[in-house]
Protein backbone atom coordinates (compact mmCIF):
# COMPACT_ATOMS: atom_id res chain seq x y z
CA UNK A 1 0.00 0.00 0.00
CA UNK A 2 1.24 3.47 -0.86
CA UNK A 3 1.47 6.36 1.59
CA UNK A 4 -1.93 7.11 3.11
CA UNK A 5 -3.51 10.05 4.86
CA UNK A 6 -5.48 8.20 7.54
CA UNK A 7 -8.28 9.79 9.53
CA UNK A 8 -8.78 7.92 12.79
CA UNK A 9 -12.10 7.98 14.65
CA UNK A 10 -13.16 6.10 17.79
CA UNK A 11 -16.74 4.93 18.32
CA UNK A 12 -17.08 3.41 21.83
CA UNK A 13 -20.57 2.00 21.33
CA UNK A 14 -21.65 -1.10 23.24
CA UNK A 15 -25.44 -0.99 22.92
CA UNK A 16 -25.44 -2.92 19.63
CA UNK A 17 -24.09 -5.89 21.55
CA UNK A 18 -26.25 -5.20 24.63
CA UNK A 19 -23.29 -5.73 26.95
CA UNK A 20 -20.56 -3.56 28.42
CA UNK A 21 -16.87 -3.90 27.69
CA UNK A 22 -16.66 -3.31 23.97
CA UNK A 23 -17.10 0.43 24.66
CA UNK A 24 -13.51 0.35 25.95
CA UNK A 25 -12.22 -1.07 22.67
CA UNK A 26 -11.17 2.18 20.92
CA UNK A 27 -9.27 3.29 24.02
CA UNK A 28 -7.46 -0.03 24.30
CA UNK A 29 -6.47 0.14 20.63
CA UNK A 30 -5.11 3.65 21.13
CA UNK A 31 -3.18 2.51 24.22
CA UNK A 32 -1.68 -0.29 22.12
CA UNK A 33 -0.02 2.38 19.98
CA UNK A 34 -2.05 2.33 16.77
CA UNK A 35 -1.22 5.91 15.75
CA UNK A 36 2.53 5.66 16.37
CA UNK A 37 2.79 2.32 14.58
CA UNK A 38 0.90 3.51 11.51
CA UNK A 39 3.07 6.62 11.39
CA UNK A 40 6.17 4.44 11.62
CA UNK A 41 5.00 2.74 8.41
CA UNK A 42 5.12 6.14 6.72
CA UNK A 43 1.48 7.15 6.84
CA UNK A 44 0.12 10.50 7.93
CA UNK A 45 -2.40 9.92 10.72
CA UNK A 46 -4.80 12.54 12.00
CA UNK A 47 -6.93 11.80 15.04
CA UNK A 48 -10.51 12.97 14.50
CA UNK A 49 -11.44 12.16 18.07
CA UNK A 50 -14.24 10.08 19.49
CA UNK A 51 -17.97 9.99 18.74
CA UNK A 52 -20.12 10.50 21.84
CA UNK A 53 -21.96 7.26 22.61
CA UNK A 54 -24.51 6.08 25.13
CA UNK A 55 -23.81 2.89 27.09
CA UNK A 56 -25.96 -0.08 28.07
CA UNK A 57 -26.20 0.99 31.70
CA UNK A 58 -27.87 4.31 30.82
CA UNK A 59 -31.09 3.06 29.21
CA UNK A 60 -33.50 0.17 29.03
CA UNK A 61 -32.73 -1.92 25.97
CA UNK A 62 -36.17 -2.10 24.40
CA UNK A 63 -38.33 0.59 22.88
CA UNK A 64 -41.95 -0.59 23.14
CA UNK A 65 -42.54 0.61 19.58
CA UNK A 66 -39.64 -1.39 18.13
CA UNK A 67 -39.65 -4.82 19.72
CA UNK A 68 -36.86 -7.01 18.45
CA UNK A 69 -34.43 -4.12 17.97
CA UNK A 70 -32.48 -3.44 21.14
CA UNK A 71 -31.45 0.20 21.71
CA UNK A 72 -32.67 1.19 18.24
CA UNK A 73 -33.08 4.93 18.84
CA UNK A 74 -29.71 5.20 20.56
CA UNK A 75 -27.92 3.34 17.78
CA UNK A 76 -29.63 5.49 15.18
CA UNK A 77 -28.35 8.63 16.95
CA UNK A 78 -24.78 7.35 17.19
CA UNK A 79 -24.69 6.12 13.60
CA UNK A 80 -25.98 9.50 12.44
CA UNK A 81 -23.13 11.23 14.28
CA UNK A 82 -20.64 8.75 12.83
CA UNK A 83 -22.01 9.30 9.33
CA UNK A 84 -21.28 13.02 9.67
CA UNK A 85 -17.79 12.38 11.06
CA UNK A 86 -16.91 9.97 8.23
CA UNK A 87 -18.07 12.54 5.67
CA UNK A 88 -15.88 15.13 7.44
CA UNK A 89 -12.85 12.83 7.27
CA UNK A 90 -13.38 12.17 3.57
CA UNK A 91 -13.90 15.85 2.76
CA UNK A 92 -10.66 16.64 4.57
CA UNK A 93 -8.84 14.27 2.22
CA UNK A 94 -8.27 11.39 4.64
CA UNK A 95 -9.07 7.69 4.49
CA UNK A 96 -11.49 6.77 7.30
CA UNK A 97 -10.16 4.28 9.87
CA UNK A 98 -13.02 3.61 12.29
CA UNK A 99 -12.38 1.91 15.64
CA UNK A 100 -15.29 0.25 17.48
CA UNK A 101 -17.13 -0.45 19.59
CA UNK A 102 -19.61 -3.08 18.48
CA UNK A 103 -20.29 -3.92 14.85
CA UNK A 104 -23.53 -1.93 14.63
CA UNK A 105 -21.32 1.13 14.05
CA UNK A 106 -20.77 -0.13 10.51
CA UNK A 107 -24.23 1.18 9.66
CA UNK A 108 -22.94 4.70 10.31
CA UNK A 109 -19.60 4.11 8.61
CA UNK A 110 -21.19 2.92 5.38
CA UNK A 111 -23.82 5.67 5.50
CA UNK A 112 -20.97 8.18 5.68
CA UNK A 113 -19.27 6.61 2.68
CA UNK A 114 -22.47 6.72 0.61
CA UNK A 115 -22.20 10.43 -0.26
CA UNK A 116 -18.75 9.97 -1.80
CA UNK A 117 -19.24 6.51 -3.28
CA UNK A 118 -22.96 6.61 -4.13
CA UNK A 119 -23.13 3.00 -2.97
CA UNK A 120 -20.60 1.92 -5.60
CA UNK A 121 -18.67 0.12 -2.88
CA UNK A 122 -17.52 -3.44 -2.44
CA UNK A 123 -17.14 -4.89 1.05
CA UNK A 124 -14.77 -7.44 2.57
CA UNK A 125 -16.41 -8.45 5.86
CA UNK A 126 -14.02 -10.50 8.02
CA UNK A 127 -16.18 -11.98 10.76
CA UNK A 128 -17.23 -15.20 12.50
CA UNK A 129 -20.82 -14.12 11.92
CA UNK A 130 -22.88 -13.11 8.92
CA UNK A 131 -24.30 -9.93 10.51
CA UNK A 132 -27.19 -10.42 8.08
CA UNK A 133 -30.06 -10.70 10.53
CA UNK A 134 -33.17 -8.56 10.64
CA UNK A 135 -35.61 -8.02 13.51
CA UNK A 136 -37.61 -10.96 12.16
CA UNK A 137 -34.68 -13.41 12.05
CA UNK A 138 -32.51 -12.34 14.99
CA UNK A 139 -32.72 -14.55 18.10
CA UNK A 140 -31.42 -11.71 20.31
CA UNK A 141 -32.54 -8.40 18.81
CA UNK A 142 -28.95 -7.14 19.03
CA UNK A 143 -28.29 -4.79 16.13
CA UNK A 144 -24.58 -5.67 15.92
CA UNK A 145 -25.84 -8.81 14.15
CA UNK A 146 -27.62 -6.76 11.46
CA UNK A 147 -25.29 -4.16 9.84
CA UNK A 148 -24.51 -6.01 6.60
CA UNK A 149 -28.22 -6.66 6.07
CA UNK A 150 -28.90 -2.94 6.60
CA UNK A 151 -26.10 -2.02 4.18
CA UNK A 152 -27.67 -4.15 1.45
CA UNK A 153 -31.15 -2.71 1.99
CA UNK A 154 -32.76 -5.18 4.42
CA UNK A 155 -34.20 -4.38 7.82
CA UNK A 156 -35.53 -1.53 9.94
CA UNK A 157 -36.73 1.47 7.91
CA UNK A 158 -35.18 4.12 10.16
CA UNK A 159 -31.74 2.51 9.86
CA UNK A 160 -32.17 2.04 6.12
CA UNK A 161 -33.00 5.73 5.75
CA UNK A 162 -29.69 6.82 7.29
CA UNK A 163 -27.58 6.15 4.20
CA UNK A 164 -29.99 5.74 2.59
CA UNK A 165 -29.47 2.01 2.03
CA UNK A 166 -28.32 0.20 0.07
CA UNK A 167 -24.97 1.78 0.89
CA UNK A 168 -22.97 -0.97 -0.86
CA UNK A 169 -23.04 -3.04 -4.03
CA UNK A 170 -24.48 -6.35 -2.86
CA UNK A 171 -22.82 -8.53 -5.50
CA UNK A 172 -19.47 -7.09 -4.36
CA UNK A 173 -19.96 -8.09 -0.71
CA UNK A 174 -17.79 -10.92 0.64
CA UNK A 175 -17.82 -12.47 4.11
CA UNK A 176 -14.66 -14.30 5.24
CA UNK A 177 -14.26 -16.66 8.25
CA UNK A 178 -17.97 -17.28 8.90
CA UNK A 179 -18.66 -20.16 11.27
CA UNK A 180 -21.72 -19.16 13.31
CA UNK A 181 -24.73 -18.10 11.25
CA UNK A 182 -28.31 -18.28 12.53
CA UNK A 183 -30.64 -20.57 10.52
CA UNK A 184 -32.98 -17.86 9.21
CA UNK A 185 -30.02 -15.57 8.63
CA UNK A 186 -28.45 -18.31 6.50
CA UNK A 187 -31.60 -18.39 4.39
CA UNK A 188 -31.38 -14.63 3.82
CA UNK A 189 -27.74 -14.95 2.79
CA UNK A 190 -28.50 -17.78 0.35
CA UNK A 191 -31.20 -15.64 -1.26
CA UNK A 192 -28.80 -12.68 -1.55
CA UNK A 193 -25.89 -11.95 -3.89
CA UNK A 194 -23.40 -11.90 -0.99
CA UNK A 195 -20.49 -14.35 -1.24
CA UNK A 196 -19.72 -16.27 1.95
CA UNK A 197 -16.40 -17.99 2.62
CA UNK A 198 -16.75 -20.12 5.74
CA UNK A 199 -13.90 -21.41 7.87
CA UNK A 200 -14.39 -24.74 6.10
CA UNK A 201 -13.68 -22.93 2.81
CA UNK A 202 -10.54 -21.44 4.36
CA UNK A 203 -9.42 -24.89 5.49
CA UNK A 204 -10.01 -26.44 2.07
CA UNK A 205 -8.67 -23.67 -0.16
CA UNK A 206 -6.15 -21.89 2.05
CA UNK A 207 -6.13 -18.22 2.94
CA UNK A 208 -4.09 -17.12 -0.11
CA UNK A 209 -6.71 -18.42 -2.54
CA UNK A 210 -9.58 -17.10 -0.42
CA UNK A 211 -7.95 -13.66 -0.33
CA UNK A 212 -7.47 -13.64 -4.10
CA UNK A 213 -11.09 -14.62 -4.78
CA UNK A 214 -12.47 -12.18 -2.22
CA UNK A 215 -10.53 -9.22 -3.60
CA UNK A 216 -11.59 -10.05 -7.14
CA UNK A 217 -15.28 -10.23 -6.18
CA UNK A 218 -15.23 -7.15 -3.92
CA UNK A 219 -13.41 -4.91 -6.39
CA UNK A 220 -15.03 -6.00 -9.67
CA UNK A 221 -16.68 -3.00 -11.32
CA UNK A 222 -16.73 -0.73 -8.26
CA UNK A 223 -14.70 2.35 -7.38
CA UNK A 224 -14.18 1.64 -3.70
CA UNK A 225 -13.73 -1.29 -1.31
CA UNK A 226 -14.51 -1.08 2.40
CA UNK A 227 -12.90 -3.54 4.83
CA UNK A 228 -14.74 -4.38 8.05
CA UNK A 229 -12.65 -6.49 10.43
CA UNK A 230 -14.30 -8.05 13.49
CA UNK A 231 -11.73 -9.50 15.88
CA UNK A 232 -14.03 -12.46 16.58
CA UNK A 233 -12.93 -13.75 13.16
CA UNK A 234 -9.78 -14.78 15.01
CA UNK A 235 -9.66 -17.93 17.09
CA UNK A 236 -10.47 -17.00 20.71
CA UNK A 237 -7.26 -18.69 21.89
CA UNK A 238 -5.41 -15.88 20.13
CA UNK A 239 -7.95 -13.11 20.64
CA UNK A 240 -9.85 -13.73 23.89
CA UNK A 241 -10.95 -10.10 24.25
CA UNK A 242 -14.18 -10.17 22.30
CA UNK A 243 -17.77 -10.71 23.40
CA UNK A 244 -18.96 -13.30 20.88
CA UNK A 245 -16.20 -15.90 20.83
CA UNK A 246 -16.52 -18.77 18.37
CA UNK A 247 -13.92 -21.58 18.38
CA UNK A 248 -12.17 -22.62 15.21
CA UNK A 249 -11.30 -19.18 13.86
CA UNK A 250 -8.49 -17.67 11.86
CA UNK A 251 -4.94 -17.55 13.20
CA UNK A 252 -2.70 -14.48 13.31
CA UNK A 253 -0.63 -15.54 10.31
CA UNK A 254 -3.73 -16.19 8.21
CA UNK A 255 -5.22 -12.80 9.00
CA UNK A 256 -1.88 -11.07 8.43
CA UNK A 257 -1.58 -12.68 4.99
CA UNK A 258 -5.20 -11.84 4.19
CA UNK A 259 -4.80 -8.19 5.16
CA UNK A 260 -1.48 -7.88 3.35
CA UNK A 261 -3.18 -9.12 0.19
CA UNK A 262 -6.07 -6.70 0.68
CA UNK A 263 -3.62 -3.84 1.25
CA UNK A 264 -2.38 -4.27 -2.31
CA UNK A 265 -5.86 -3.63 -3.73
CA UNK A 266 -5.75 0.02 -4.81
CA UNK A 267 -9.53 0.36 -4.40
CA UNK A 268 -9.52 0.01 -0.61
CA UNK A 269 -10.66 3.42 0.64
CA UNK A 270 -11.93 2.77 4.19
CA UNK A 271 -11.34 0.37 7.06
CA UNK A 272 -12.98 -0.40 10.39
CA UNK A 273 -11.98 -2.60 13.30
CA UNK A 274 -14.62 -3.67 15.80
CA UNK A 275 -15.59 -5.81 18.80
CA UNK A 276 -12.43 -5.57 20.93
CA UNK A 277 -13.65 -6.07 24.50
CA UNK A 278 -10.92 -5.29 27.07
CA UNK A 279 -13.16 -6.52 29.93
CA UNK A 280 -12.71 -10.04 28.57
CA UNK A 281 -9.10 -9.62 27.49
CA UNK A 282 -5.81 -10.71 29.06
CA UNK A 283 -3.37 -7.80 29.55
CA UNK A 284 -4.66 -6.01 26.43
CA UNK A 285 -3.57 -8.98 24.31
CA UNK A 286 -6.40 -8.69 21.79
CA UNK A 287 -6.04 -4.94 21.29
CA UNK A 288 -2.30 -5.29 20.76
CA UNK A 289 -2.87 -8.11 18.27
CA UNK A 290 -5.49 -6.00 16.50
CA UNK A 291 -3.02 -3.14 16.11
CA UNK A 292 -0.40 -5.44 14.64
CA UNK A 293 -2.96 -6.74 12.16
CA UNK A 294 -3.99 -3.18 11.28
CA UNK A 295 -0.35 -2.56 10.43
CA UNK A 296 -0.47 -5.49 7.99
CA UNK A 297 -3.58 -3.91 6.46
CA UNK A 298 -1.57 -0.74 5.92
CA UNK A 299 1.61 -2.12 4.42
CA UNK A 300 3.54 -4.11 6.99
CA UNK A 301 4.82 -7.38 5.56
CA UNK A 302 5.78 -10.71 7.08
CA UNK A 303 9.18 -12.00 6.05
Amino acid sequence: MNFRKIGLIGVPQDVGASKKGVDMGPGAIRVAGVIAKLRKLGHEVKDFGTVDCYTVDQFDSRDPNNLGLNYLDIILDTCSLLKDRVELIINAGYMPLVLGGDHSISIGTLAGLKKMNQGNTGVIWIDAHGDFNTAETSPTGNIHGMPLAIATGRGEKSLLALGPSPTVSEKNCVIIAAREIDPNEAKLLKESNVTVFTMMDVMKKGIVEIASEAIKIASDGVDHVHVSFDVDSLDPKEAPGTGTQVPGGLHYREVALLLESISKCNKVSSFELVEVNPALDIQNQTAELAVELLCHAFGKEMY
